[in-house]
């Protein structure tokens, strides 16, 4: 009974790893799957119809409630970090920095978003006209805020 116990807790162990560290379905899933089902047959097998359904539905009961304790708020709350992040956006695009009209060049592929080369800044535009291959010469076409829309300027 021992070591059906034991590939039961494995099998559950398994679980809550999948369900909070890996999601998906990778091998910790697939692995708590074999080891509970393997664990509930071996009950099954070795100790007769009757045993195996109680342990079947300690085992679901078991799943149930170590899932949903560890789920709980308070449960990570001691393994979470709880420093503040005082970042930002860049907010300081200026209609002094870039106008419409002002010309620059792609510095990456804009498809439709990329990085652009204007008035010797850096910015993130987006392609008005689909998509625009690196080093292409652009001009804005609009500035709201921080968007910048960008058309490829066409060779005459």
């Amino acid at each position: 009974m021992t070591v059906i116990i034991i590939l039961i807790v494995l099998g559950i162990l398994l679980f809550v790893i999948e369900f909070l560290l890996v999601p998906g379905v990778t091998v910790a899933g697939i692995g708590g799957l074999i080891l509970t089902v393997f664990g509930v047959y071996k009950a099954f097998e070795d100790y007769g119809s009757t045993v195996g359904v109680w342990v079947l539905i300690g085992t679901v009961l078991l799943s149930v409630f170590v899932i949903a304790m560890s789920l709980r708020d308070r449960t990570w709350s001691r393994l979470m970090l709880k420093t503040n992040i005082k970042g930002t956006v860049d907010s300081d695009l200026t209609e002094e920095q870039v106008k419409t009209g002002d010309r620059g060049t792609a510095l990456t592929r804009l498809a439709p978003m990329g990085k652009i080369l204007v008035n010797d800044l850096v910015r993130e535009a987006k392609s008005t006209e689909g998509y625009v291959d690196e080093h292409t010469d652009i001009e804005i076409v609009s500035v709201e805020g921080t968007r910048i829309s960008v058309k490829p300027i066409k060779d005459k």
